[in-house]
């Protein structure tokens, strides 16, 4: 599939419906969601910096994330996204910046959150987080062909301000060209329903904290357009690495080894995966 295929793809799973997009950390994984049947992938920022033995939020640089995100690219026929952060810098010329290099790169669009990537996750104040979606929706829409720019409001899963500012942000960020609107981890479910309410553009939902609880069909139920699993496929591998390296040297037992997949499967998955 051309680049300008998964391009136009990616654009259009976000006018109607509702669709999974995972987050794979490396060639194989990408492969195996490929081949089980997802229809777009995207980088993980915190799984991608745990495969480097590094923490989330600014654990990784714009260089480390692009060249990242170009070996997902070549892995399988599907269109990726980029998760990246604050954008790579506090100023709007920085996140502009940054979305021309990743459509350079052929990614289909990317994230950008009104976080600061320092120690307590301080967002940015609301008239510079808005300029700064302002100016990579106007870096995207320059690029005359499709890509999907995801605004995020990450305060409310930090702590750093109320699901109200949250949404008055959203509805900014909206209102300043952004493609795609997303709250992680709101509390629940009936403040996921005012965010979807409160705003006419598509909404990503984030599979984690209180919506791990709900299905897919809830989700699209409630008028979700996208859902995320950020990092937590990559954190169930981590669970799987810590449980069974615990039980064999702790306890002596290999027991939870009896739950691996074949090396046959694993092979089959990966090879239809790049095929796809």
């Amino acid at each position: 599939m051309t680049l300008a295929a998964r391009h136009q793809g990616f654009h259009d799973l976000h006018q109607a419906g509702c669709f999974v997009i995972p987050n794979p950390w490396d060639r194989g994984s990408a492969r195996m969601m490929a081949a089980l049947g997802a229809k777009a992938l995207a980088t993980s920022s915190a799984a991608h910096a745990f495969t480097l033995g590094r923490p989330d939020l600014g654990g990784v640089t714009r260089d480390e994330a692009l060249a990242h995100a170009q070996d997902l690219i070549a892995a399988t026929p599907l269109p990726v996204s980029g998760d990246f952060e604050n954008g790579f810098g506090d100023s709007p010329d920085t996140v502009a910046e940054t979305v021309r290099l990743s459509a350079e790169i052929g990614l289909s669009g990317i994230s950008v959150e009104d976080t600061q990537m320092i120690p307590g996750n301080a967002p940015y104040a609301f008239d510079l987080a808005v300029e700064r979606i302002r100016a990579g929706a106007a870096a995207a829409r320059a690029l005359r062909r499709p890509f999907i720019f995801c605004a995020r409001a990450d305060g409310v899963m930090h702590g750093t301000y109320d699901l109200a500012e949250g949404i008055r942000r959203l509805q900014a960020f909206q209102a300043a060209g952004a493609d795609l609107l997303y709250i992680p981890v709101p509390p629940g479910r009936e403040e996921l329903r005012q965010i979807l309410a409160s705003v006419t553009k598509p909404v990503n939902a984030l599979a984690a904290g209180p919506l791990k609880s709900l299905t897919v069909a809830d989700l699209a139920t409630l008028g979700v357009r996208r859902i995320s699993t950020g990092s937590q496929i990559a954190r169930l591998t981590h669970a799987a690495i810590r449980d069974s390296v615990s039980a064999m040297l702790d306890h002596g037992s290999f027991a939870p080894l009896m739950a691996t997949a074949s090396g046959d499967d694993i092979d089959a998955l990966l090879f239809k995966g790049s095929a796809q």
